[in-house]
């Protein structure tokens, strides 16, 4: 039993994987390709996203491989035959006991390792990539919008890099929008600040409030971008990207840099040992569940429904678990609350496989007078 969970966790990973990355890729290939970076850096970008891919498809992956194995077994009548040789339901989910714990290994060089370091990486090359201002506004022939209200334009781009025939337009300020036109633009850096430097063009300012409009012209004119690639980045540091010990012992500079207190951070890091143990909690409940019905021609999908309510529910503790774990750093045990949650209908349903006659209608015997 053992041999065919992992089998078909692999295979249900795979499929799992693929579905999400696909999902990821798309959005991620649009965004790269519109910016003009290269397939390189999607490629990249892509095999950097797929650790945290992985960790969310495994809890899934071990739920569903038990569900399909003891489906299985189920129909065959294999579960029936092996509880008339005397094994009790408790005695069968060892298997699926330690299959789960395999997976949760798995799960923690994860959550623990893999991912962090990913992020962290991922993190770094997305602001590489932000900073690079040729890839992001050296593109013929289209509009582009770097940052939310900045529209840039540049009709063509000569083989010693002169930009002709120049478009910008800043709306960012809601009093007065300002349009730059010039014939002709070149791009100077200078102690790692970028300045797009147009010459023969226009400035056009434009008043909102008593909807007057400004022509100046100019010979040559110097307008700072460096700040159309740095817009928006908070320069907070990503507990996803910490180890799991400084999570679980965080330091006053560690709080201030990650704008977080100390609740949350700890909570976060009891999460990853909770998000562990969550994929031997989802395989021991597919299998559970699917016991408590026994044998029956008509197939086990009463039992399949009664799994994935279970696993809403448990996910559902889940969420009031870590808010709890958030307000106050001595409820970091409440992190694990879905774990719990999750074992204990584990044993009920189990204990209600060994003894299916308590909750059987007995017949009632009438006595002829």
């Amino acid at each position: 039993m053992l041999s065919q969970l992992m089998v078909l966790f692999g295979f249900f990973s795979l499929v799992l994987v693929l579905i999400y990355w696909i999902n990821r890729a798309v959005v991620l290939f649009d965004r790269l390709i519109a910016d003009g970076q290269s397939f390189v850096v999607f490629l990249e970008f892509s095999a950097l996203s797929l650790p945290a891919v992985i960790q969310l498809a495994m809890p899934l992956a071990s739920f569903a491989a038990a569900v399909y194995v003891t489906n299985r077994m189920a129909t065959e009548a294999e579960l029936t035959v092996a509880q008339a040789a005397g094994f009790s339901p408790f005695r069968l989910a060892r298997p699926v006991l330690i299959f789960g714990l395999i997976v949760a290994l798995f799960m923690s060089v994860l959550t623990h390792f893999l991912v962090p370091m990913s992020s962290a990486r991922l993190d770094l090359r997305q602001e590489d990539v932000a900073r690079n201002i040729t890839a992001r506004l050296l593109i013929e022939g289209q509009f582009i919008e770097p940052v939310d209200d900045v529209t840039f334009y540049v009709r063509e781009i000569d083989e010693n890099s002169t930009l002709r025939d120049v478009f910008l337009s800043d709306t960012r300020d809601a009093e007065r929008q300002i349009t730059y036109t010039a014939r002709q633009a070149f791009l100077v850096r200078s102690n790692g600040v970028t300045q797009l430097v147009m010459t023969d063009g226009l400035i056009q300012t434009y008043q909102v409030s008593d909807m007057r409009l400004f022509t100046t012209k100019f010979t040559d004119f110097a307008f700072n971008i460096s700040t159309l690639t740095t817009e928006g980045s908070t320069g907070r540091l990503d507990e996803r990207t910490l180890p799991t010990w400084d999570l679980l012992n965080p330091t006053r500079e560690l709080r201030q840099q990650t704008r977080r207190s100390a609740a949350q951070l700890i909570a976060r890091g009891h999460d990853r040992f909770g998000q562990s143990l969550l994929a031997t909690v989802g395989a021991l409940l597919g299998f559970a569940a699917l016991m408590v019905g026994g044998y029956s021609r008509f197939g086990v999908w009463k039992q399949i429904m009664l799994a994935i309510l279970l696993i809403v529910v448990v996910k559902a503790f889940e969420t009031v678990g870590l808010n709890a774990a958030r307000k106050d750093p001595d409820l970091w045990f409440a992190a694990y609350l879905q774990d719990a949650v999750g074992f204990f209908f584990v044993w009920c349903l189990l204990f209600w496989a060994s003894r299916p006659y308590l909750f059987r209608r007995r017949p009632t015997l009438e006595v002829a007078s």
